[in-house]
């Protein structure tokens, strides 16, 4: 079980882990107030004081792909089409290469779901 989220970058396969080391730093900067830790078993940033609470977004490894997910994602404009709705109102994208990592995109995306759940 991985304890920190680098623990969890680390032990992922190449491919993998250059895409969730491209992405974290999207997702840290545009969320540098949020709490970054390890939940349910992967990376997730909220801006509660603990982990898990008022989540804005996830990473998420799969033998093929990450997901990055946003919990309200469904509520985001998304003029590309990219995000794929999940249950509830969550919504994402599965990133294959490190070019499928769109940081002005993803950027975008991160401020709006920091938005609503600031709300």
């Amino acid at each position: 079980m991985n304890s920190t989220i680098d623990d969890y970058l680390a032990q992922l396969d190449p491919p993998l882990r250059e895409i969730g080391e491209k992405l974290r730093p999207v997702i840290d900067a545009a969320l540098p107030d949020a709490t970054a830790a390890m939940w349910h078993g992967h990376p997730v940033w909220g801006l509660g004081d603990k982990p898990g609470q008022r989540p804005v977004c996830l990473l998420k490894a799969y033998g093929r792909h990450v997901t990055f997910g946003l919990w309200r994602g469904q509520e985001l404009d998304d003029p590309t089409g990219r995000l794929t709705p999940g249950a509830r109102q969550m919504a994402s994208v599965k990133l294959r290469t490190v070019a499928d990592v769109d940081p002005a995109l993803f950027t975008g995306w991160l401020g709006q779901g920091r938005d609503l759940e600031e709300r």
